[in-house]
């Protein structure tokens, strides 16, 4: 009988120590009531996983912290898609860093607004006789099935696979995380930013203004 309770009280104790709070200084500080985990230094950080990219992270568990070291910032997984740089915050005119894959997009800011000023070139390509599909990879099109096409111009893109196949406007669709696909609403406020002519009807749809497509676009035909 005595074994059999020393062994018992061995499988309390660890049980106790499997649930407890842990506390890492060396003061000896007991844990906070509210972290399972309480970490107190007064000379040295927290070091979190750094992976090349969060796309080598297979199925990743909602609340996932790790250093990107593609973008040098923290990142977090919501469940549904990694957020943007934690604490990092993006000035309009400096590179926006395409976190998925790298790229770098120059951005610009118009009136209020702050826009990408390149085309996106995110996906695989296929030949440009297939349809893009909703199956889980953003595919594109590049002119005359060439990829150095895709990396001078960007990719061409279907309308549903560029909204990701969602119907609400503004969503994100393909673009970077953090920014997403203009409403007609935030269109109008473009066009009023550039627009030469005065009393331009902005509550229509279809053709409005006169000149705030060529205001935006590159002098002459050559890129």
């Amino acid at each position: 009988m005595k074994k059999i309770s020393i062994l018992l009280s061995m499988l309390l104790i660890l049980a106790a120590n499997s649930f407890s709070q842990v506390a890492i200084n060396t003061d000896g500080t007991a844990p906070n009531s509210s972290a399972m985990l309480d970490v107190e230094s007064t000379d040295k950080g927290f070091l979190p996983p750094r992976v090349a990219t969060v796309d080598n992270i297979s199925s990743p568990a909602a609340g996932l912290m790790v250093f990107d070291e593609n973008t040098n910032c923290m990142r977090y997984y919501d469940g549904t898609v990694w957020s943007e740089c934690m604490g990092k915050t993006f000035t309009c005119g400096n590179a926006l860093i395409d976190s998925r894959d790298g790229q770098s997009y120059a951005t610009v800011q118009i009136g209020s607004q702050c826009w990408m000023a390149e085309n996106l070139n995110i996906g695989t390509m296929i030949n440009v006789s297939s349809n893009q599909t909703n199956n889980g990879t953003i595919e594109k099109y590049c002119y005359n099935n060439s990829t150095s096409n895709c990396d001078t111009y960007g990719g061409l893109y279907q309308w549903d696979e560029a909204m990701q196949y969602v119907t609400t406007a503004g969503t994100q669709g393909i673009c970077p995380i953090g920014w997403h696909f203009p409403t007609d609403a935030e269109w109008i406020i473009l066009e009023e930013e550039v627009e030469s002519t005065t009393g331009v009807d902005w509550n229509t749809t279809g053709w409005r203004g006169t000149d705030a497509g060529g205001n935006l676009k590159e002098a002459g035909t050559s890129h």
